[in-house]
């Protein structure tokens, strides 16, 4: 539902404003980038930019593009959605992409711009906007993964200052990160009420990462260890105690970005399309048919929940009011989007049949290795971002008003 302004507005706005975009893009964006990735956002390992990936990076930060609706007062954009919307049809159109991401932009920034303090939007949200600073999460602990308020990483009150000690686990570019977004336990005496949000320096004296290799063969996860670390108060995010709120409305933004809300349809359904997969790998009949009917109606299956699904993500955006964020409902997405995800892997891998299954040597092409390691990496989507059955827990709560029954 469109908002009072967004009634009032001149109705060539859009066109002059897309008229706009295209000319800016046309000259700033490198033609030579078309279809690379970011290298600042990539979980697995932030990669040295060359001198046209930071020209453009510097671009698209100094314009507030990376994150468009964002407050222009912290370096946003300062754009209504339905001009985002037109910014992206026309990064699409000349093969561009947004070179800022991460974390920062995905989960802990639309979160501190709800419930920062001026200073600290002040502080923290330009690094974000410029793509500048790399953040991560200090959540799970090796004993508080599905029920993390039993986290037990502390926070001791030394007047000015805290001082933590604790460990994190699965901390996703721990060791490439500069700053933390923590949970910690202020209070031992209350479980959820106990729970305060703190912002922790990497850098910082007592912190240690150490990379956890995964089956993928990718290291892109950490155990992170806190001993005695100084931790300013100026770092605390909202009130002793609003910890858990703040996390749980933070796990909505998270979820939002992994089904696909926040701009991006995910690292795992990117690449060619299936369709054309199976060509190169199955027979055709004589009218250019898959000859397996069985496998073709699986994949037409599959792109009609995938089409369905990215329909569902647009209209749930274009109905979004205001400025009111996600809701519990990024639940749902997240489920649907994590099995959509996995019936792709799945799906290649069968198609590719041995090829689609070779870890390394002679044999096997580029494209090939890559699947091997996306369909072993999927295994994980419905894991982290909270798992398939906290979903389920989230949606039957928060939505459908289930309640448990002692």
């Amino acid at each position: 539902m469109a908002s009072a302004a967004e009634l009032d507005r001149p109705a060539g706005s859009l066109d002059t404003f897309r008229q706009d975009a295209r000319a800016w893009l046309e000259a700033n964006f490198p033609q030579s980038l078309r279809g690379k990735d970011n290298a600042m956002s990539a979980v697995d390992g932030p990669t040295e930019e060359t001198p046209e990936q930071k020209a453009w990076r510097e671009a698209m930060g100094e314009k507030g593009w990376g994150v468009p609706t964002w407050p222009a007062e912290y370096g946003g954009g300062g754009l209504t959605r339905e001009q985002a919307r037109v910014l992206g049809e026309e990064m699409m159109r000349i093969g561009a992409w947004n070179p800022i991401g991460g974390m920062g932009v995905m989960m802990f920034g639309p979160t501190l711009l709800e419930y920062g303090s001026e200073e600290q939007k002040q502080k923290h949200i330009p690094g974000i906007v410029r793509g500048e600073v790399r953040w991560c999460q200090g959540y799970s602990e090796p004993g508080a993964g599905s029920d993390l308020a039993s986290l037990q990483a502390f926070a001791e009150d030394k007047g000015d200052h805290y001082i933590v000690n604790g460990q994190k686990t699965w901390t996703s570019g721990g060791q490439w990160a500069d700053k933390c977004f923590a949970l910690v336990r202020t209070d031992k005496t209350q479980k959820h009420a106990g729970i305060s949000f703190l912002l922790i320096d990497m850098d910082a004296e007592g912190v240690e990462t150490r990379p956890i290799k995964l089956i993928s063969g990718a290291s892109p996860f950490c155990e992170t260890f806190f001993t005695n670390v100084k931790v300013p108060k100026e770092n605390l995010v909202g009130r002793e105690g609003q910890g858990w709120e703040i996390g749980t409305r933070l796990l909505q933004h998270e979820r939002n970005s992994l089904s696909g809300g926040g701009g991006s349809q995910g690292r795992m359904n990117q690449g060619e399309p299936i369709p054309s997969v199976a060509k190169k790998y199955r027979e055709v009949d004589a009218e250019g048919r898959l000859a397996d009917s069985d496998l073709r109606t699986r994949i037409i299956k599959h792109e009609m929940d995938q089409r369905a699904f990215a329909l569902t993500l647009r209209r749930a955006a274009l109905e979004a009011k205001g400025n009111a964020g996600p809701s519990a409902a990024t639940s749902v997405m997240k489920n649907v989007g994590a099995r959509i995800t996995q019936d792709r892997a799945e799906l290649a891998i069968e198609i590719m049949g041995m090829q689609g299954l070779g870890w390394e040597g002679e044999g096997f092409s580029h494209e090939e290795l890559a699947q091997t390691r996306t369909w072993l990496w999927g295994k994980a989507v419905s894991i982290y971002g909270g798992s398939s059955e906290i979903q389920n827990n989230v949606i039957a709560k928060r939505i459908l008003g289930m309640l448990d029954h002692q």
